[in-house]
């Protein structure tokens, strides 16, 4: 008989496989020797004053598990689609991959167009443009094999389940080398440290069953007829040279921050609309203040990981949240072209750094775009690339970034000095009133104030605000119909995940892919 439970123990015990079977065994009423448990979710609770671990497990009573499914079998990548019909995919972020995966299942050959390099020459720009300050525009930690999430820490959490199978997502992830964890773990997180070998696993499996990947290729111009698209030019950034491809369908999964394809639709009369985001810094303390905090205690345990946080108000009717938390991470350098400072944060898969950093951001919308209003469609790109060409003047140059104190910040003061940050181009003492629009910088100064109330010791000197956290989600909306996900002006077009403004996170960016992929394919019958 199969027994479905919830075990609660402290964090030793629940790394201890007999304290599980004694718990189960208490619970069943039934001695230990007659039960074999699985392990189906695990999550922290820190609620209480003692932190425990909460363990959902199958019970199998006088019988033996049914053995792990062998996920090879599930999934239809090992077919070979190299005279199937092509698709073009442009794109090789989560949406991308995995709309290219999707693809070949359901019988179809992809194309995947994809600006940036592949993970291993993308590595040594990103070293430059930590050590050097220098921005490639095609190669950076926003474009490139993998997208922003192959050097952005690689969390995998998603509230967006009706959206798609999540657990289809994770598991397909798991075939390609990530740690079987993450189909347990409430919160599961892959690493940046592994996600690049992931990465090209998912790259192999794509050109082994014959579907095609062009590397440093960017998208430049539509051929657009009747409201139906026809063709695509892809121009090589090595040598400049333009291909010409048909494109009777596309998928355009080209990320948040590819401000060129913005420009290019808004050129040709796509339909465009400008979209809410949110803006505002990264703030860094040192990890034992969160695990403190968070743990209760002034010594995190040897079993319990870094701890995280979540947090939410509202300020003058504007969201202030925390966004894309980071125990145990590093704040990197995200701009994607020369004259901006933009940052993000990034986890090791052990979390073993020695400061935590969040977005902490503000919510803005249509009406902080008006000053841009002559840009249309794209004012809140406008607003947005204004912002961050301020933080680097503040900065002096170099990707340096302007920062404050979190305490010296919320009392209106210039910071003497700043503490140790993980950020490697370096950061600067500016107050950041300077950088942050008004009405933004207000907010956030309230906000804080109020999570110093909810959490002990999160309003500290100790900690650093860094500028600019800008790139939270796109500020542009391509417009698709809800059923079929097309375009509803241009027949063909499919506007996929982050980039058109439907996703957020690796595994929404790429249940959102899969289904760009379906409806496609529903479409040509």
């Amino acid at each position: 008989m199969i027994h479905s439970l919830e075990l609660v123990l402290l964090p030793e015990e629940a790394a201890d496989q007999s304290a599980q079977m004694r718990q189960a065994a208490s619970l069943l009423r039934v001695p230990p020797s007659r039960i074999r448990l699985v392990l189906r979710k695990r999550s922290i609770d820190a609620r209480g004053r003692q932190v425990r671990i909460r363990l959902f497990v199958d019970a199998y009573v006088d019988e033996l598990p049914a053995p792990p499914v062998d996920l090879s079998t599930l999934y239809q990548f090992r077919k070979d689609v190299s005279n199937a019909p092509t698709v073009v995919v442009i794109g090789l972020g989560p949406a991308g991959m995995f709309a290219a995966l999707r693809l070949i299942e359901l019988g179809y050959r992809p194309l995947v167009i994809e600006r940036g390099k592949d993970v291993r020459s993308r590595r040594r720009d990103l070293a430059l443009l930590n050590r050097a300050g220098e921005v490639d525009p095609d190669s950076n930690y926003c474009f490139g094999e993998g997208g922003a999430g192959t050097y952005s820490d690689g969390k995998l959490y998603t509230r967006s389940g009706k959206r798609g199978d999540i657990q289809r997502i994770l598991s397909i992830l798991v075939l390609h080398g990530a740690d079987p964890s993450i189909l347990i773990d409430a919160h599961p997180h892959i690493g940046t440290n592994r996600l690049p070998q992931v990465v090209q696993a998912i790259r192999q499996t794509i050109l082994d069953a014959g579907g095609e990947i062009r590397f440093s290729s960017r998208l430049t111009d539509l051929q657009i007829t009747e409201q139906r698209l026809r063709t695509v030019t892809v121009t090589s950034v090595e040598t400049g040279t333009e291909t010409e491809l048909p494109a009777q369908d596309l998928i355009l999964a080209t990320g948040h921050s590819a401000r060129d394809v913005y420009e290019l639709l808004f050129r040709k009369g796509v339909l465009l609309e400008a979209k809410p985001f949110a803006l505002g810094v990264r703030v860094e303390h040192p990890q034992g203040i969160i695990d403190a905090a968070q743990y209760h205690s002034p010594v995190r345990s040897n079993w319990l990981p870094p701890a995280s946080y979540s947090l939410t108000c509202q300020v003058d009717d504007r969201g202030v949240y925390s966004f894309c938390m980071c125990p145990g991470g590093i704040i990197a350098p995200a701009a994607t072209a020369q004259g901006e400072v933009v940052v993000n944060g990034w986890s090791p898969s052990k979390r073993n750094n020695p400061y935590a950093n969040s977005g902490m951001v503000v919510s803005v919308g249509l009406a902080d775009f008006l000053p841009y209003d002559a840009a249309g469609a794209l004012s809140g790109l406008r607003f947005q690339a204004e912002v961050e060409q301020q933080a680097f003047r503040a900065g002096g140059g170099k990707l340096v970034a302007p920062a404050q104190r979190l305490i010296d910040f919320c009392e209106r003061k210039a910071s003497r000095d700043l503490p140790d940050c993980s950020y490697l181009p370096g950061i600067r003492p500016v107050k950041l009133d300077e950088v942050l629009p008004t009405t933004v910088s207000s907010a956030l100064r309230e906000g804080l104030k109020q999570f110093g109330k909810k959490m002990k010791g999160y309003f500290t000197n100790e900690a650093v605000l860094v500028a600019t956290e800008s790139r939270t989600s796109s500020p542009v909306r391509i417009p698709r119909d809800r059923e079929t996900l097309m375009h509803p002006q241009i027949a063909g077009l499919f506007p996929c995940a982050e980039g058109a403004g439907y996703a957020g996170g690796i595994v929404s960016a790429a249940m959102d892919g899969e289904r760009c992929a379906e409806q496609l394919v529903k479409r040509r019958g």
